[in-house]
Protein backbone atom coordinates (compact mmCIF):
# COMPACT_ATOMS: atom_id res chain seq x y z
CA UNK A 1 0.00 0.00 0.00
CA UNK A 2 1.15 3.58 -0.60
CA UNK A 3 0.86 6.66 0.31
CA UNK A 4 -2.27 8.37 0.31
CA UNK A 5 -2.34 11.70 -0.32
CA UNK A 6 -5.24 14.25 0.36
CA UNK A 7 -6.01 17.88 -0.52
CA UNK A 8 -8.79 20.46 0.93
CA UNK A 9 -9.15 23.94 0.35
CA UNK A 10 -10.66 26.04 3.21
CA UNK A 11 -12.11 29.68 2.82
CA UNK A 12 -11.65 32.12 5.82
CA UNK A 13 -12.76 35.68 6.54
CA UNK A 14 -9.69 35.96 8.93
CA UNK A 15 -6.50 37.36 7.08
CA UNK A 16 -3.91 35.14 6.17
CA UNK A 17 -1.30 36.62 8.52
CA UNK A 18 -3.12 36.34 11.79
CA UNK A 19 -4.19 32.75 10.98
CA UNK A 20 -0.84 31.57 10.38
CA UNK A 21 0.46 33.31 13.43
CA UNK A 22 -2.06 31.59 15.63
CA UNK A 23 -2.26 28.33 14.20
CA UNK A 24 1.29 27.86 12.92
CA UNK A 25 3.60 30.01 15.27
CA UNK A 26 1.91 30.36 18.28
CA UNK A 27 0.12 27.13 18.64
CA UNK A 28 1.71 26.32 21.28
CA UNK A 29 0.41 29.04 23.46
CA UNK A 30 -2.71 29.03 21.89
CA UNK A 31 -4.19 25.72 21.61
CA UNK A 32 -3.95 24.59 25.01
CA UNK A 33 -5.76 27.61 26.29
CA UNK A 34 -8.80 27.29 23.50
CA UNK A 35 -8.70 23.55 24.44
CA UNK A 36 -7.87 22.78 27.75
CA UNK A 37 -10.10 19.78 28.18
CA UNK A 38 -8.45 17.68 25.68
CA UNK A 39 -4.71 19.80 25.00
CA UNK A 40 -2.42 19.64 28.37
CA UNK A 41 0.21 21.27 26.80
CA UNK A 42 1.89 22.05 23.80
CA UNK A 43 6.30 22.33 24.16
CA UNK A 44 9.38 23.04 21.72
CA UNK A 45 11.14 19.71 23.13
CA UNK A 46 13.56 20.52 20.57
CA UNK A 47 14.53 23.45 19.08
CA UNK A 48 12.66 27.00 19.34
CA UNK A 49 10.25 26.80 16.69
CA UNK A 50 12.12 27.07 13.39
CA UNK A 51 12.85 24.31 10.85
CA UNK A 52 14.06 21.11 12.77
CA UNK A 53 12.11 21.93 15.83
CA UNK A 54 9.93 19.24 17.37
CA UNK A 55 7.11 20.12 19.20
CA UNK A 56 5.31 17.68 21.42
CA UNK A 57 1.39 17.91 22.36
CA UNK A 58 0.14 16.19 25.68
CA UNK A 59 -3.23 15.14 25.84
CA UNK A 60 -5.30 15.71 28.91
CA UNK A 61 -5.74 12.69 31.42
CA UNK A 62 -8.28 10.29 30.13
CA UNK A 63 -8.09 11.20 26.45
CA UNK A 64 -7.58 8.68 24.28
CA UNK A 65 -3.91 9.60 23.30
CA UNK A 66 -1.46 10.34 25.48
CA UNK A 67 0.55 12.58 23.03
CA UNK A 68 2.05 13.13 19.84
CA UNK A 69 5.73 15.03 18.28
CA UNK A 70 5.67 17.11 15.40
CA UNK A 71 8.79 17.97 13.07
CA UNK A 72 8.76 21.22 11.60
CA UNK A 73 10.05 20.50 7.42
CA UNK A 74 9.60 23.93 6.29
CA UNK A 75 8.61 27.30 7.49
CA UNK A 76 8.10 30.21 5.02
CA UNK A 77 6.40 33.16 7.60
CA UNK A 78 6.88 35.47 4.40
CA UNK A 79 4.36 33.19 2.10
CA UNK A 80 2.31 31.71 5.06
CA UNK A 81 3.41 28.25 4.49
CA UNK A 82 4.78 25.30 6.84
CA UNK A 83 5.78 21.59 6.62
CA UNK A 84 5.63 19.06 9.27
CA UNK A 85 5.66 15.74 9.82
CA UNK A 86 3.88 13.88 12.61
CA UNK A 87 6.36 11.43 13.84
CA UNK A 88 5.45 9.67 16.82
CA UNK A 89 2.77 9.02 19.34
CA UNK A 90 -0.16 6.42 19.81
CA UNK A 91 -2.38 8.54 17.41
CA UNK A 92 -0.40 7.21 14.77
CA UNK A 93 -1.91 4.09 15.94
CA UNK A 94 -0.80 0.51 14.05
CA UNK A 95 -0.96 1.33 10.98
CA UNK A 96 0.82 4.95 10.05
CA UNK A 97 4.34 5.28 10.23
CA UNK A 98 3.68 9.22 10.34
CA UNK A 99 1.94 12.16 8.61
CA UNK A 100 3.08 14.78 6.65
CA UNK A 101 1.26 18.37 6.07
CA UNK A 102 1.65 20.96 4.40
CA UNK A 103 -0.22 24.15 5.02
CA UNK A 104 -0.10 27.45 2.75
CA UNK A 105 -2.50 30.85 3.65
CA UNK A 106 -3.30 32.78 0.94
CA UNK A 107 -4.69 36.23 0.98
CA UNK A 108 -8.71 36.21 -0.64
CA UNK A 109 -10.43 39.19 -0.68
CA UNK A 110 -10.47 40.19 3.01
CA UNK A 111 -9.96 36.77 4.24
CA UNK A 112 -7.43 33.61 3.38
CA UNK A 113 -7.69 30.46 0.98
CA UNK A 114 -6.11 28.19 3.20
CA UNK A 115 -4.24 24.58 1.50
CA UNK A 116 -3.96 21.93 3.35
CA UNK A 117 -1.94 18.71 1.72
CA UNK A 118 -1.74 15.56 4.27
CA UNK A 119 -0.05 12.64 3.11
CA UNK A 120 -0.25 9.44 4.84
CA UNK A 121 2.34 6.90 5.53
CA UNK A 122 1.22 3.24 6.02
CA UNK A 123 4.07 1.45 7.96
CA UNK A 124 4.92 -2.16 5.67
CA UNK A 125 2.33 -4.01 4.51
CA UNK A 126 -0.62 -1.89 6.32
CA UNK A 127 -3.62 -0.90 4.12
CA UNK A 128 -5.63 1.99 5.37
CA UNK A 129 -8.71 3.70 4.31
CA UNK A 130 -9.53 7.37 3.61
CA UNK A 131 -12.36 6.04 5.74
CA UNK A 132 -9.96 5.53 8.62
CA UNK A 133 -8.08 8.58 7.98
CA UNK A 134 -11.50 10.91 8.71
CA UNK A 135 -11.38 10.53 11.89
CA UNK A 136 -8.10 12.59 12.47
CA UNK A 137 -8.48 14.77 9.57
CA UNK A 138 -11.98 15.74 11.28
CA UNK A 139 -10.53 16.55 14.58
CA UNK A 140 -7.95 19.04 12.65
CA UNK A 141 -10.30 20.33 10.92
CA UNK A 142 -12.25 21.56 14.37
CA UNK A 143 -9.03 22.62 15.76
CA UNK A 144 -8.83 24.91 12.84
CA UNK A 145 -12.46 25.99 13.32
CA UNK A 146 -11.50 26.54 16.94
CA UNK A 147 -8.83 28.82 15.76
CA UNK A 148 -10.69 30.92 13.43
CA UNK A 149 -13.75 31.71 15.73
CA UNK A 150 -11.17 33.08 17.97
CA UNK A 151 -9.86 35.26 15.92
CA UNK A 152 -13.28 36.32 14.69
CA UNK A 153 -14.33 37.09 18.51
CA UNK A 154 -10.76 38.83 19.00
CA UNK A 155 -10.18 40.70 16.01
CA UNK A 156 -7.25 42.56 17.22
CA UNK A 157 -5.26 39.33 18.37
CA UNK A 158 -2.09 38.33 16.36
CA UNK A 159 -2.55 41.81 14.13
Amino acid sequence: MGVIRISEILTTPVAPSRMFKALVLDSHNLIPKLAPKNVKSIEFIHGDGGVGSIKQTNFTEGSMYKYLKHRIDALDEENYMCKYTLIEGNVLGDALESISYEIKFDKEGEGAICNITSEYHPKCNVEITEDEIKEGKDKAMGMYKLVEDYLLSNPNAYT
